[in-house]
């Protein structure tokens, strides 16, 4: 944005200001609506509140830094002593000292403007939130919470986080604990001021005490708060062993009218167990009844959606409620690959040919479903034929006929200068080229550039600019841009890479994987184990049976469903099936067991010992046997020749593969055999392992 296309300051008033937060004098503008199609949506906000800037402001063209009028202008005290960190002052600055984004430690949002700090601590108070109004809150039940909570009336919006009581999102109100940064502990007013006991008629013989979590059941509990992994406060009867969640106690009217049902729903107040006609799980206590229809439901399943989309499959959903008893045909889940009863709702695919089936639970799991909702009166005829083509970002220069089929021999694609022609056999003239797409050796057929040493597989340049994938829940868009240091970190894989990736832009979500993982589908068929291998989302206490680390809830994972206790991680699944080492002739082979005696059991490069249950690659001919590591080494998806940042080095490092005459890593005196990072300036000349660095 241009400050001298904007409206000048009307004579006498002032023109510039010196701000602590900028080095250059910033200039008085008026921000004109109608250019605003013309301005960078990032360079248009305040540096300072980060709202999109308006009227009059300040700003510095050179910089491109702005801030509103009222932000420029109020006074900041340098230093302030402030109650959600009692313990040191807090220092203003223009920005977090941090790197990356800063995040506020009371409202857990991301920011890049003004801050409050404090160093010995690493604790950051976004300014909006410095400015809130507290007051300690008196009396408060140690047994709730631990920690003294202060009292926000007007918290202006910037709390976004649930409530740590009933997990809904924060609004009006709120109590907030100073002491507890992660996770962040917010309470309603109407939640910190519930009552300690109630009675219920859920439970007539005893009362329920208020617990600030749901207590310890047996693992296979099958209680409503073990069923749906409540957070939170629960009102409980250690004696029956019965727990209400504040949702059910809260928010559950007598009678419930929604329009996907011609009948009101009733609530049944009482403790009893039934099985829900809408998902086909058990139940409980406190269901809802259709009295004239006969059917017993869950509180939430009555506001089920009826379509929905999800990135698992490619056409829309549709919940379907049959209730017929005795169906015959047995349907498998998509989702957990166990048995759907289909006298019970359930979500399947309207389109014809497609035998697409999910359980109720499965198909709105959080962590699957990102919450698209088609609305009714959408075609279902129109899921016969769906429309893939995605925006792509290569456009064709020229094309020849094969066959029947016309195929780009020139294209010019986004994420380079210079046009690409195509190969379709043969080797580069450096065999060890690696796509610039996937990071993996190039391979036939690959487009590539005649001015400089720039590949990519035919696949990777007919990537869409946009494209869902199983292993997240959002849309996910293609990207060529990697963080401050030049590479990124695969959610998936949980390796680092450069060349493309996919991220989700969807609000705070910042998941991303490469192209390899991309590539992968929900169903897997991996010469390592003899049944097909199914995505599972949530791996909380199993192992990967190839490298044998623990996953954790958020790992997505391949699981064989026959009973076989057999998970493999994304990481080993996408191991390539065959290596190179300098000494051998032959392709190396990646093996999953090994006969041999245990004192064969060393790695031919290191010459260190392997563990005779791990994964290596082998060469059969010459009986060579090598560490994973060691042969496709540590770096296997950054690119040789690529420059990279670390913030412990003040130069680039460069990306290198080491074969003959390796020299010593500078930490650690052993030879840099293989992949390492060398600076090539001349106060430095040295090479250094990826681990070592």
């Amino acid at each position: 944005m241009d400050v001298s296309e904007c409206e000048s300051r009307t004579e006498g008033e002032a023109m510039e200001l010196q701000h602590f937060s900028h080095p250059h004098p910033l200039v008085s503008f008026k921000y004109q609506i109608v250019a605003r199609e013309e301005v960078d949506p990032e360079a248009a906000f305040c540096l300072g509140c980060e709202k999109p800037v308006e009227g009059w402001s300040y700003g510095c063209n050179q910089c491109e830094f702005y801030l509103h009028k009222g932000c420029a202008e109020v006074e900041l005290a340098p230093k302030i002593q402030h109650p959600f960190h009692p313990k040191h002052p807090l220092t203003l600055l223009p920005k977090s000292p941090y790197p990356g984004e800063g995040i506020c430690d009371l409202c857990g949002k991301k920011f890049g403007g003004f801050v409050y700090n404090c160093n010995d601590c690493s604790f950051d108070l976004h300014i909006n939130c410095a400015l809130l109004q507290s007051s300690i809150a008196a009396n408060f039940p140690n047994s709730l919470h631990p920690h003294p909570l202060f009292f926000i009336q007007n918290h202006n919006n910037e709390v976004e986080p649930h409530c740590s009581g009933c997990q809904k999102p924060i609004s009006g109100p709120i109590y907030h604990c100073s002491d507890c940064t992660y996770p962040i502990f917010n309470l309603h007013k109407e939640c910190a001021e519930l009552p300690l006991e109630i009675n219920h008629p859920c439970d007539r013989k005893h009362p329920l005490t208020l617990l600030p979590q749901p207590p310890t059941h047996p693992q296979k509990c099958s209680c409503s708060l073990c069923r749906i992994q409540w957070k939170g406060f629960v009102y409980s009867c250690s004696l029956c062993n019965f727990d209400l969640s504040l949702d059910d106690f809260l928010f559950s009217p007598p009678t419930i009218t929604v329009a996907s049902h011609e009948h009101p729903w009733m609530l049944v107040s009482r403790k009893m167990s039934f099985v829900c006609d809408f998902c086909g799980t058990d139940g409980d206590h406190t269901p809802y009844f259709c009295a004239t229809c006969h059917l017993l439901v869950h509180k939430n399943c009555i506001s089920l959606p009826r379509h929905i989309m999800m990135t698992r499959h490619r056409h829309t959903i549709t919940l379907l409620f049959s209730f017929r008893q005795n169906q015959v045909e047995d349907w498998m889940c998509k989702i957990c690959y166990e048995e759907v009863d289909i006298s019970y709702g359930h979500y399947s695919c309207p389109a014809s040919r497609c035998r697409y089936i999910a359980h109720v639970r499965c198909a709105t799991d959080k962590a699957i479903w990102g919450g698209t909702i088609m609305l009714e009166g959408y075609d279902e005829g129109s899921e016969e034929v769906v429309d893939e083509s995605w925006n792509l970002i290569t456009d064709v220069v020229e094309q020849i006929r094969i066959g029947e089929l016309m195929v780009a021999s020139e294209i010019k694609h986004s994420y380079h200068d210079h046009n690409l022609r195509l190969t379709f056999s043969g080797k580069t003239k450096d065999d060890d080229s690696q796509c610039d797409g996937c990071t993996r050796p190039i391979s036939t057929p690959f487009y590539s550039c005649e001015q400089c040493k720039f590949f990519l597989h035919k696949d990777c340049a007919e990537l869409p600019e946009e494209m869902p994938h199983p292993f997240h829940k959002h849309l996910l868009t293609l990207s060529n841009s990697h963080n401050e240091y030049g590479y990124s970190w695969c959610n998936a894989c949980r390796r680092q890479y450069q060349g493309f990736r996919y991220r989700c832009y969807e609000g705070d979500c910042s998941f991303e994987i490469d192209i390899q993982c991309m590539l992968l589908s929900d169903t897997l068929k991996h010469p390592s184990h003899e049944h097909s291998l199914f995505l599972v989302h949530n791996n909380e206490g199993t192992r990967c049976s190839a490298c044998f680390e623990r996953l954790y809830s958020w790992d997505v994972a391949y699981r064989c469903m026959k009973r076989c206790d057999f998970s493999l991680d994304v990481g080993c699944a996408t191991l390539p099936l065959t290596a190179w080492y300098k000494y051998d002739r032959h392709p190396l082979t990646l093996t999953y067991s090994d006969d041999s005696e245990p004192s064969q059991f060393y790695c031919d490069l290191c010459e260190k010992e392997r563990e005779p249950n791990d994964w290596f690659y082998y060469c059969a001919d010459c009986d060579n046997s090598l560490h994973l590591n060691c042969a496709i080494g540590d770096l296997p998806y950054l690119k040789r020749g690529n420059k990279l940042k670390e913030y412990s080095h003040e130069h680039l490092f460069t990306v290198v593969k080491n074969i003959w005459n390796c020299p010593p890593c500078m930490v650690c005196g052993e030879v840099c055999n293989g992949q390492a990072l060398e600076c090539k300036e001349s106060e430095c000349n040295f090479t250094v392992h990826w681990d070592c660095r």
